[in-house]
């Protein structure tokens, strides 16, 4: 990762992980829903493999009732494993602040993409480097109420 490229503006890492998952649960999003002044949410998935609960705080973006995320891992080759896992269920649980939803996952489809994207450009604007990074085609996933 470069602060050279154009369009990148390298966040603080201050606050992220399973930190950042555990101070947000503690303060109801009180610390954690602005990151890098961009709104998140907590994200639980089931473990493909392990059946377990998995959460990650993500940057996310609306598009009327739906929540949307973005499965850049930062430009990576592959996909993060908590897209892999709403591959392979699903159903899933957000956080927003302190409000709890269950919500259904699906991945935007290449018509719906470009609107979707540009969506949470405005949000992450860093988003667009990310893709120029990687081959992979970086999936928007949305979040309906389920």
């Amino acid at each position: 990762m470069s602060e050279k490229e154009p369009g990148y503006t390298a966040p603080d890492l201050g606050l992220v992980g399973a930190e950042h998952v555990a101070r947000y649960r503690e303060t109801g999003g009180e610390v954690g829903y602005l990151w890098n002044g961009a709104p998140t949410l907590l994200l639980t998935t089931t473990g493909r493999r392990s059946g377990r609960p998995r959460t990650s705080a993500m940057i996310f973006g609306r598009d009327g009732d739906d929540h949307l995320v973005v499965a850049s891992m930062g430009g990576a080759p592959r996909h993060p494993q908590w897209y892999l896992n709403l591959e392979a269920e699903p159903g899933a649980e957000i956080q927003v602040r302190a409000e709890l939803l269950r919500v259904t996952a699906r991945t935007a489809s290449e018509d719906e993409r470009p609107r979707l994207w540009k969506i949470m450009t405005e949000v992450w604007p860093n988003y667009d480097v990310y893709q120029s990074r990687t081959e992979r085609r970086i999936p928007v996933v949305v979040l309906s109420p389920a």
